[in-house]
């Protein structure tokens, strides 16, 4: 049974910084963060080859946002710098072992493939 539990959402100014925690309990290859703003579709944000510790990164997250796995605690961190209001949306952990892999996953096809996981999304919201 998969289980994909996120916390650390808030409200932040910006400039300002979260960590998002995604606890899972899965076997599959791939965890990644995904966002989806209101009116907007849902995108991938950062991904982790879980074990491996390759890192993905949409081009919107570069340079500010950090993913990164805690294997000890089966957790998936997003840390997140330099926050910008175009950052506010609900934030989904997912989780996946997509045949065309994790960085495709995450950068172009993840959000819609029907066969990820979900957490229930934490909300991140940055005012200017």
């Amino acid at each position: 049974q998969v289980q994909l539990v996120e916390s650390g959402g808030g409200s932040v100014q910006a400039g300002g910084s979260l960590r998002l925690s995604c606890e899972f309990k899965t076997h599959s290859n791939c965890i990644g963060w995904f966002r989806q703003a209101p009116g907007k579709e849902r995108e991938g944000v950062a991904g982790i080859y879980l074990g491996l510790g390759f890192t993905y990164y949409a081009d919107s997250a570069k340079g500010r946002f950090t993913i990164s796995e805690d294997s000890g605690k089966n957790t998936v961190y997003l840390q997140m710098n330099s926050l910008k209001p175009e950052d506010t949306a609900m934030y989904y952990c997912a989780a996946n072992s997509p045949h065309y892999g994790c960085m495709d996953w995450v950068r172009t096809k993840g959000a819609a493939d029907e066969l990820n996981f979900w957490g229930q999304g934490t909300q991140v919201t940055v005012s200017s």
